[in-house]
């Protein structure tokens, strides 16, 4: 591809990841890179976009599965514009809601035990004696509320 012809390490200077990173993002399905006749890779320009994209995302703890899903759903898979990332905000905007609520559920929960230090199995709220909580589903059901 003509396009393409950003070296491995101009890209991996360029977006401050290393050479290693943009292997795995190849292997992940993240960005895209063409062989020239050296049997070397290459990139297209607008990869450098697309890591950033990847980068803030990942800032914003976002997993590399929801950035993969949300790259897979554009057209032609191509890197998000800034009409994409508007929309692409408000999608992940959602998701950080939730992990922010349950976040702040997580750090009130945990307030009281913290608070005394006594660590009492009578009186933690996650203590779970004869596990009474199974009938309502799997993992520290009362953390998730």
């Amino acid at each position: 591809m003509e396009d393409a012809n950003l070296s491995v390490g101009y890209v991996a200077k360029r977006t401050g990841v290393k050479v290693s990173t943009l292997h795995f993002y190849e292997q992940k399905g993240l960005i895209r890179s063409w062989r020239n006749n050296g049997n070397q890779r290459r990139y297209k320009r607008d990869v450098l976009r697309r890591i950033s994209v990847i980068k803030a995302a990942q800032k914003l703890g976002l997993s590399l599965q929801s950035i993969h899903q949300t790259f897979v759903g554009m057209p032609n898979e191509r890197t998000p514009d800034r009409k994409d990332w508007a929309e692409l905000s408000k999608r992940w905007q959602k998701q950080l809601d939730k992990q922010i609520n349950s976040l702040v559920n997580l750090r009130d929960s945990l307030d009281g035990c913290i608070g005394c230090g006594c660590l009492s199995m009578q009186n933690c709220p996650i203590y779970n004696p004869n596990d009474q909580l199974a009938s309502q589903g799997p993992g520290p059901v009362i953390l998730d509320r």
